[in-house]
């Protein structure tokens, strides 16, 4: 279809087109679940049980630093194991086909923010065109980094610190599998979102919402503001927990700093 004929289409065509595309989606993530349920099992042994047991590569990495760096915290060396346990009957089969729909989501966002761009991209100029595929291809990117860094280091450190930690010592620490899945996709997730900041400042500034002297205006208060949203991200109390959230956190405001139109 022609520039011209999409000109001239109407409300309903749109809403049609915007019909055609959600329903595509829908059928491809719903594909991608039924993948991911037929090999969940072998996701749950290596992949996402693997933070709690204590072989994991990331606490092998915190051991081999913590043997040469004493300043690490307690928790960053040593045995770990975290026992989780299944308290209601038709949790497993839940948390089964939950946990494939949010995998099939992640590992489909590239797909979905395509076809979305798909949609607007008749309304845009050329060169906006170029941009914005640029820009929606440095944002797969980031989310995925944002995933990564949420499952390798931010919920294994959380999980961590919040399954060795008691209060009395007459209580025994199990986690239940609902709490395991509902901090571990909330984690991963939020992680990913929060990688997407550059992106948005880029949408924002396109718009001319935002300029550059914002983050130099307010960098200061970003800085206290990211470390309340680090240590709310991670409980642990420690520095070197803290540091390991906030400064990914501080480098995307960094990034978003540079992409955004003086």
């Amino acid at each position: 279809m022609s520039e011209a004929s999409e000109n001239e289409m109407t409300f309903w065509d749109h809403l049609d087109e915007l019909r055609t595309i959600l329903f595509r989606i829908a059928i491809f993530v719903t594909v991608l679940s039924f993948g991911f349920f037929a090999y969940m099992r072998e996701l749950f042994d290596n992949v996402i049980l693997a933070p709690a047991q204590n072989d994991f590569f990331f606490y092998n990495w915190l051991n081999a630093l913590g043997n040469k760096l004493p300043i690490l915290p307690d928790f960053c060396v040593g045995e770990f194991h975290v026992k989780i346990i299944n308290i209601n009957l038709a949790s497993q089969f839940f948390v089964h086909i939950s946990t494939s729909f949010w995998f099939a989501l992640v590992f489909s966002f590239p797909f979905v923010i395509y076809q979305l761009f798909l949609f607007v991209k008749p309304a845009l100029y050329n060169n906006e065109r170029k941009n914005a595929g640029i820009a929606f291809l440095f944002g797969n990117i980031l989310f995925y980094i944002g995933v990564a860094v949420g499952y390798v280091m931010v919920f294994p450190l959380t999980l961590r610190f919040l399954a060795g930690y008691q209060l009395s010592s007459y209580i025994d620490n199990s986690v239940s599998l609902d709490s395991y899945m509902g901090s571990f996709l909330m984690l991963c997730f939020i992680m990913g979102l929060v990688f997407e900041l550059p992106l948005l400042s880029w949408i924002l500034s396109q718009l001319g919402i935002l300029k550059r002297n914002f983050f130099n205006k307010f960098r200061k208060h970003a800085v206290v503001i990211l470390l309340i949203l680090a240590a709310f991200i991670t409980p642990s109390g420690d520095p070197f927990t803290l540091m390991v959230v906030f400064l990914p956190i501080y480098m995307l405001w960094e990034i978003s700093a540079m992409v955004v139109k003086k």
